[in-house]
């Protein structure tokens, strides 16, 4: 599909978009008592209800029109054939292949990848075995009781938010804990309360170079070292890495090095051997039914009509909502504490993908691309912000997460809860008229005065889109396929925007800089050579470190 026609698809939306600000959703719901069932689909365990969002027939046929016309269908298909369709770093995008549960070959460049596949998860199952059930132990015999990784970016995201969302299948004698910031406070507040005889680390980084974790990491071996000696540290260290002879150096043992491959971008690595906390934490037999519910996902993704398909539902609403209506953000509010790291996660999962000004062939963007992801749970956040969602002045589309069962039995807590994230979506899409205000003052026995000056404050414009997503209970086939429904909707997105969903040059020149100032902050060189922002903060900060 070319520029001009992604253009002019945009502007014949608009035309839809002119039609529906005459006709609210509080209106579309008094005129069609069937709207849930005409706008809801299901798939993998999830149940999606769209019903709450400024679309009809036309926009829907339209917005399902230019996913085809896009090409949604025929990427989705390269991508699963092994295409490199990472092409500026000419790599195929395999990450569906770690979680795939058939029998049939899985060709990356010619060659089958499930065998090797299949060998790292059974060599995580070993091995996760054996120190959950005391077979590998410290280096002086005590069972393992805290596992740390050691990670950022993808290789801490996906696992920390996995783990604290599967907290009901952990064990209270085998805790993990999750290192990443380079800020020296992370890794010492996570150690301070912990025992180096019974303290496994797994350090996550393909090359073994990852600068925030490799300062992490050799500080980690200091603490073992210094405690227990030099000789412990290979019974205290597990690496995710394809760096062996890195490993090695470090006192690595080669039997706990866990490889992935170059196909598997980092904030899909979840279900590579950058799992392995998540198997240690939750159990091996946890994580492979975490890995069936996201191929359950993709199969519905590969085989479902668009019409029917969740995660092109979702897309196409957040295409419609940032191209033509023009909204930039994006809420997640899931209304389960455990995944207070969700919306954390789909910052990285959608926002470093789809956070692209150029085209596939390298030229610039003619319309606006990924939007702001945000969200806390609820219902937390309704006493934070959800004040700016109701009544501010920009529209912020919401998805709204919830399971119909709780892990815990404590009436009426789930209840109440259900009963809140209802309300909301139900609150945003009707809003309050001037004229139930008045009514509603009225009842209160207000003076006219009162009324007249309360009214503007407790008026909302309703009319505020949302998505509700609603499953049985949050287990880890259900987590599995949640993570992958929300990557198949990047994917469609970055289709439909014409940008590469799949690398992340973006993150490279802070990088790069922070190596060259390094030395100048260590007071090793000047600070010259650096605008005079830098050199006056570089100043600063020589003189008040200490």
């Amino acid at each position: 599909m070319a520029k001009s026609g992604r253009k002019a698809s945009f502007a014949s939306l608009g035309k839809h978009k002119k039609r529906l600000e005459e006709q609210p959703m509080r209106v579309q719901f008094a005129i069609d008592p069937n709207r849930f069932k005409r706008y809801s689909a299901t798939g993998a365990g999830i149940l999606l209800d769209y019903s709450k969002n400024r679309i009809d027939e036309e926009v829907m046929a339209s917005l399902f029109d230019l996913a085809r016309a896009a090409g949604v269908e025929e990427r989705r298909d390269q991508m699963c054939e092994g295409e490199h369709i990472n092409i500026t770093e000419d790599r195929a995008v395999m990450h569906m292949a770690l979680r795939y549960q058939g029998e049939h070959p899985v060709p990356v460049d010619g060659q089958d990848v499930m065998p090797e596949i299949r060998a790292v998860l059974a060599a995580i199952k070993a091995y996760t075995d054996a120190v959950r059930n005391g077979e590998i132990r410290g280096h002086g015999g005590e069972q393992i009781t805290d596992v740390v990784n050691i990670g950022i970016g993808g290789s801490d995201l996906g696992p920390s938010m996995v783990t604290l969302a599967l907290a009901p299948y952990t064990r209270p004698d085998l805790r993990a804990h999750y290192v990443s910031n380079v800020d020296g406070a992370h890794i010492h507040d996570t150690l301070k309360g912990l025992d180096p005889k019974k303290t496994l680390f797994i350090v996550a980084s393909k090359t073994f170079t990852t600068d925030e974790t490799m300062t992490n990491a050799n500080s980690a071996r200091a603490w073992i070292a210094d405690a227990l000696g030099e000789e412990a540290v290979p019974n205290h260290f597990a690496a995710v890495s394809t760096n062996i002879p890195a490993c090695a150096k470090f006192g690595i043992r080669e039997d706990r090095i866990f490889g992935f491959w170059d196909w598997v971008g980092g904030r899909y690595s979840v279900w590579s051997a950058i799992g392995l906390p998540i198997a240690l934490a939750v159990g091996y037999d946890n994580f492979a039914a975490f890995l069936k519910g996201a191929d359950a996902m993709d199969r519905h993704f590969l085989s479902t009509p668009l019409e029917n398909n969740l995660p092109v539902i979702m897309a196409v609403l957040g295409v419609w909502y940032r191209n033509v209506w023009g909204f930039s953000t994006h809420a997640v509010l899931p209304y389960d504490q455990r995944l207070s790291r969700f919306a954390a996660y789909l910052q990285q999962q959608d926002m470093e993908s789809n956070g692209k000004s150029v085209t596939l062939a390298g030229k610039p963007v003619g319309w606006s691309t990924g939007p702001i992801v945000w969200g806390e749970p609820g219902t937390n956040g309704q006493h934070a912000f959800y004040q700016l969602i109701h009544q501010g002045t920009d529209v912020i589309p919401a998805d709204f997460l919830i399971a119909a069962k709780p892990h815990e039995h404590l009436p009426p807590h789930h209840d109440k809860l259900v009963a809140n994230v209802l309300a909301q979506s139900e609150a945003l899409m009707l809003g309050k008229t001037e004229e139930e205000v008045v009514e509603e003052l009225k009842a209160q026995g207000l003076s006219k005065a009162r009324i007249k000056e309360l009214t503007p404050h407790k008026v909302f414009p309703g009319n505020r889109p949302s998505n509700t997503l609603f499953y049985e209970q949050l287990t880890p086939e259900t987590l599995g396929s949640l993570v992958a429904l929300y990557e198949h909707k990047v994917f469609t997105q970055g289709v439909i925007w014409n940008v590469n969903s799949y690398d992340q040059w973006g993150v490279e020149l802070g990088k790069q800089l922070a190596k060259a100032l390094l030395p100048k902050v260590a007071g090793e060189q000047s600070g010259e050579g650096h605008d005079s922002s830098t050199q006056g903060l570089l100043a600063y900060y020589l003189a008040n470190k200490g």
